[in-house]
């Protein structure tokens, strides 16, 4: 069996009494760090039976190792350095060769940074669309181009050194009123949500970080039309009250 567990994004307390005992009981757990999964383990009581690392640059050749690990009976746990695995993290190349040689994929359900950031961004929550971190260059433009256009809610990953140049690429490509919410730290202590117009957003992520914006950030953008809808909603329900 193959379980794909889901860790905390920041607070050590977001994980399940479910987790802890199947990274307790697998024969193996294939961390992306094993030096970042000790400390989680350390805090639960977690001692794992063996600990391999299961990382984007070796997942491949990795994923055919724990295949052969599950033909033979083994359980493997999978976890990442936060968050649910195969969210921008790794697990898709083993989830693939387990599905092909029949193995039971079982998901633990936990934190995702994607979900709790939309959760409380004020933002339209029934229809969105997860874009994962963006190009750093070939298909970057095109890809921002297509954000724009679209009109469900887009979440997007981005880390703290390039936050700054996706907000005002952003504002190139969807205008400066677009609203958005970026929720950096999440879980954490110093977990803060910017929310407005894109130029506010902007303006305030630069005067609160003058230099380097610290933390990672989860970047939930609205959908084109968003606020010309809510506006022609709330025009039909006032002249439906009178």
């Amino acid at each position: 069996m193959l379980f794909l567990v889901a860790t905390p994004i920041g607070n050590l307390e977001d994980i399940s009494f479910r987790a802890v005992r199947i990274l307790q009981e697998a024969d193996i757990v294939a961390c992306e760090d094993t030096r970042h999964a000790r400390i989680l383990f350390e805090r639960h009581g977690i001692r794992p039976r063996r600990l391999v690392s299961y990382h984007s640059h070796n997942e491949r050749s990795r994923a055919s190792e724990l295949a052969e690990d599950l033909r033979t009976g083994a359980t493997i746990a999978v976890v990442t350095d936060a968050g649910t695995p195969g969210i921008s993290d790794p697990a898709w190349a083993i989830v693939r060769e387990a599905i092909m040689n029949g193995v039971d994929v079982v998901p633990v359900p936990g934190a995702c940074a994607a979900i709790a950031g939309l959760s409380a961004s004020g933002m339209d929550t029934s229809r969105f669309v997860f874009e994962g971190f963006l190009p750093l260059k070939k298909g970057r433009k095109k890809r921002l181009a297509a954000i724009a256009e679209e009109t469900r809610t887009v979440v997007v990953y981005e880390s703290p050194h390039r936050i700054k140049r996706l907000l005002e690429e952003l504002k190139a490509a969807c205008g400066t009123s677009r609203k958005v919410a970026v929720a950096r730290e999440l879980t954490k202590h110093y977990e803060e949500f910017h929310r407005g117009s894109l130029a506010y957003v902007s303006l305030a992520i630069e005067q609160r970080f003058p230099d380097a914006v610290k933390g990672e950030c989860v970047v939930i953008l609205e959908g084109k039309g968003a606020s010309e809808d809510e506006q022609i909603s709330t025009e039909a329900e006032s002249q439906t009250d009178l």
